[in-house]
C-alpha cells in the first residue's frame, strides 16, 4: 500500500491503521516522490492526497495512468471541492474520500477497491475450509480461529486474492514487505511452510519454477 499525504499527523494515522490492518505500507510526502514510487514499485492500492508540494496529486495520477500504471487509487479531496472530485475521477482515480474523514471509511474503501481489482465479490475470502476476513484481519480453519504473524497473513491474503493464478516468489516478496525493508525472497518459502503447517499441507500448491497457487475451492 502507498500513502501519499503531506500532513504529518494524518500520514502517521493512515500508515499505522493500514499496518495494523495487515498491509505493508510505503509513504510519500510530496508529488515527486509519489510519482517515482508509483513507477518503480508494485502496489495493491494507493491513497493519494491531491494537494501536494512539488507536484500536485492530479498531475501524479495522470502521469501514472498515461504510462500504464493501473493500481487502484483512492484520492483525498477537501470537503466541498466537488470540482476536485470530478477531476480526480476523470484523471483516473477509482474512488474518493473528502477531508475530514474517518480512518475506518478509508480502510473500507481500500478493501473494496482491492476486492474489485482481484475479482472478488464478497468481503470474506474463502478457499476450502480456510476463510480470511480483510476487515477483521482474521483467519479461520473450519470455523476455528488461526493465529498468524503479520507476514504470514499478508502472504495468505495475497494468494487468496489472486487464487486463480500462479504467484511468483518475487511478486509475493514485493507485496509483503514495505519499500524500505530489507527484502529477502527466501523468507517467502518459510512463510509458505508455516502456513501449510497451520492450515493444511495441501492448501498452497508449489508450481515448480513458477511460484505458488491456492488450491481450487472444493
Amino acid at each position: 500500500m502507498l500513502v501519499v499525504e503531506d500532513e504529518p499527523l494524518l500520514l502517521r494515522q493512515l500508515s499505522q491503521a493500514l499496518t495494523d490492518a495487515g498491509y505493508a505500507v510505503d509513504t510519500a510526502t510530496d508529488g515527486a516522490a509519489a510519482d517515482f514510487l508509483g513507477h518503480t514499485e508494485s502496489y495493491d492500492a494507493v491513497v493519494l492526497d491531491l494537494g501536494l508540494p512539488k507536484m500536485d496529486g492530479l498531475t501524479v495520477l495522470r502521469r501514472w495512468r498515461e504510462s500504464g500504471v493501473t493500481m487502484p487509487v483512492l484520492v483525498v479531496t477537501a470537503r466541498g471541492s466537488w470540482h476536485e472530485k470530478v477531476q480526480g475521477i476523470d484523471g483516473g482515480a477509482d474512488d474518493y474520500v473528502a477531508k475530514p474523514f474517518q480512518i475506518e471509511e478509508v480502510l473500507a474503501r481500500l478493501r473494496a477497491l482491492i476486492r474489485r481489482t482481484s475479482g472478488q465479490m464478497t468481503s470474506e475470502l474463502v478457499c476450502g475450509d480456510v476463510a480470511l476476513s480483510p476487515k477483521l484481519a482474521r483467519v479461520t480453519l473450519a470455523g476455528v480461529p488461526v493465529k498468524l504473524t503479520s507476514h504470514e497473513f499478508r502472504v495468505l491474503s495475497y494468494l487468496m486474492h489472486h487464487r486463480e493464478r500462479v504467484v511468483s516468489q518475487s511478486e509475493l516478496t514485493e507485496h509483503i514487505y514495505a519499500q524500505d525493508f530489507d527484502r529477502d525472497s527466501n523468507t517467502v518459502e518459510v512463510f509458505i511452510a508455516r502456513l501449510r503447517k497451520k492450515l493444511g499441507s495441501d492448501l498452497i500448491e508449489t508450481i515448480r519454477g513458477l511460484g505458488y497457487r491456492m488450491k481450487a475451492a472444493s
